[in-house]
């Protein structure tokens, strides 16, 4: 039998009066206004981009009762602008959610960095995670936002996932809950609800569940010894909604369903066994679960769309992420509701478990008294100078030497004045780009020359290296900078050269002296193994990047510390 929520209890913890709003509601509601509370939309401020309806935004809301909103990036007054107007719209207030990976950058384009996972693992000191998470909290909720779908609570045990490769606090779940804790409490000192992701947990495999099936192939004791660690710890602290992958759990799943084939199993958005039994029941979550994004081949591959849309939330999912067409999405989910795949206890059940976080955060009581929409004035939070330090202590106790081997550094305009500059990216516009890669790339030639170096963009468009003594004679310097991002279109990301046998391929290692740094993915050394100067900078910020000049100069020391995957199980990579 289903565990049905306790609003209670933790993570609600409800008065009689926030119980007695909920239950008011959900008595009050039609079919339609309750079939409209599990879906989250993802809302522009012009036309929609991704399902080509023609409707607005008012008309989304009032339509079709949305019950909570992601928004597609913009600059903070625009997104504080279109989260009132949401608002204002909705009869129920919406829940409204941001990804805040690292910082405020998650909410809004014009949002402050601080530190990813990777970068807060690598610094060892909670502290950057805490304020990751403080200002994610303090500047999304500036803008209206009030939940938000991080931190990832993963584990990168494979160091060829690059989902979570900068996502993940961590390559053990000792790590991942240090530092997920930290973040949390700061992420908590505002008024916002917490959402950990991905159930059952992604990080074993390189496979990306937006292209495929995600699978988590361990055994349910070697689950239960870490991701069931890093759940229990969060669900005993009170997170009050997790976000659930596209992934399957088949080890635990077959245990939990002895009936269960290979051809039965299921991601977990649709599997019965992990949300109400596993995680509702066993885990004894008592909030709220959403489904992970839902035009995702890892959910979209699994059956026809008219029955997992409602096999979702009867599966034991509380809200669904994003709309493919509003209208026929709908139309599934409340022929679902009406033929009985979405019970009546279920549909009960999944509206207190949505509404009681409203109630938590007394959105109703806000919007009485007026209170609900955010004022311009509270943007004056976002990058303010004490954020910036925030991001500035956060780049210096992260930043991470993984090798010098040829002892290269520290490097000056004295002795290495012509550079060579090698810049590898990766897709153009990238879903989880920072920054825009010729924006990256100029800043970069501008520092190195502020500081007196002269800086030769290399062209790697080509095989032709032209005569080595003549490069030795020219160049001072190979600085080799990698930009590397993306998901979606790949299944991972590794450095992809320009041309066949590029000549920005590290041919040069031994022919001058060669600096290789990343600004994102922390494992290019299974692609560059010839490179003696290894640095991870995690991010393509302009703090970043000057303080990783500032570290190979020797101005400043390097602090962070390197986890076992950024050798990617390469013996020579040590070298």
């Amino acid at each position: 039998m289903a565990k049905l929520v306790d609003l209670t209890k933790k993570p609600y913890n409800l008065s009689a009066d926030q119980i007695n709003w909920v239950e008011d509601i959900i008595s009050n509601m039609t079919d339609e206004e309750k079939v409209g509370q599990l879906f989250v939309n993802l809302f522009f401020p012009g036309k929609d981009e991704y399902s080509g309806n023609a409707l607005t935004n008012e008309q989304i809301v009032q339509k079709y009762h949305i019950g909570g909103a992601r928004y597609k990036g913009q600059d903070s007054e625009q997104v504080q602008n279109l989260l009132n107007e949401l608002q204002s719209y909705s009869k129920v207030p919406l829940l409204v959610a941001a990804n805040c990976d690292a910082g405020g950058n998650g909410a809004t384009n014009d949002g402050t960095y601080i530190a990813s996972g990777a970068q807060a693992e690598a610094a060892g000191d909670p502290s950057v995670a805490y304020n990751a998470g403080y200002v994610s909290g303090v500047e999304a909720t500036a803008l209206g936002v009030n939940t938000n779908f991080d931190p990832c609570v993963d584990i990168l045990q494979n160091w060829r996932n690059t989902i979570v490769n900068t996502r993940a606090y961590g390559t053990n779940a000792d790590s991942v809950i240090k530092y997920t804790n930290a973040y949390l409490e700061g992420l908590t000192q505002s008024e916002i609800i917490q959402c950990i992701k991905h159930w059952p947990g992604d990080g074993t495999e390189e496979r990306d569940q937006h292209l495929v099936l995600g699978v988590n192939e361990l055994s349910v004791d070697e689950w239960e010894n870490s991701f069931g660690r890093v759940y229990r710890n969060h669900i005993d602290n009170g997170v009050e909604m997790i976000m659930a992958g596209h992934i399957a759990l088949p080890e635990y799943q077959k245990i939990l369903d002895p009936s269960l084939e290979d051809k039965d199993i299921l991601p977990a958005t649709l599997a019965p066994e992990l949300i109400q039994d596993l995680l509702k029941t066993k885990l004894d979550f008592n909030g709220m679960v959403i489904t992970d994004a839902a035009h995702m081949l890892g959910m979209t591959s699994a059956m026809r769309r008219e029955d997992y849309v409602p096999q979702s939330i009867a599966a034991g999912c509380d809200m669904f992420l994003f709309f493919n067409d509003i209208e026929e999405d709908y139309m599934f989910m409340m022929n679902g509701y009406k033929n009985g795949v979405i019970t009546e206890e279920r549909m009960t059940d999944a509206l207190r478990r949505i509404l009681g976080l409203k109630a938590k955060l007394n959105l109703h009581v806000k919007k009485a008294e007026g209170t609900l929409l955010k004022d311009k004035s509270e943007l004056d939070v976002i990058g303010c100078d004490k954020h910036l330090e925030m991001r500035a202590d956060a780049a210096d106790k992260g930043i991470t030497l993984v090798k010098d081997t040829q002892q290269n550094l520290p490097i000056s305009p004295e002795t290495h004045r012509r550079i060579q500059l090698y810049y590898l990216e990766g897709e153009k516009n990238a879903v989880n780009a920072t920054s825009d890669q010729d924006n990256t790339l100029n800043f970069i030639v501008e520092e190195l020359e502020r500081r007196g170096y002269e800086v030769t963009v290399n062209d790697g468009n080509t095989r032709v290296k032209g005569k080595t003594l003549e490069y030795r004679e020219n160049v001072d310097l190979a600085l080799t900078i990698s930009n590397v991002a993306g998901y979606g279109a790949q299944n991972n990301y590794r450095i992809q050269w320009k041309t066949a046998m590029s000549n920005e391929v590290p041919w040069y290692v031994w022919e001058v002296p060669t600096v290789f740094a990343s600004l994102n993915f922390t494992t290019h050394l299974h692609d560059a193994t010839m490179v003696k100067t290894y640095i991870n900078a995690y991010n393509d910020n302009e703090e970043n990047i000057r303080q990783l000049f500032d570290k190979l100069e020797g101005k400043s020391e390097f602090k962070g510390t390197p986890n076992e995957n950024v050798w990617a199980n390469k013996w020579q990579a040590k070298l």
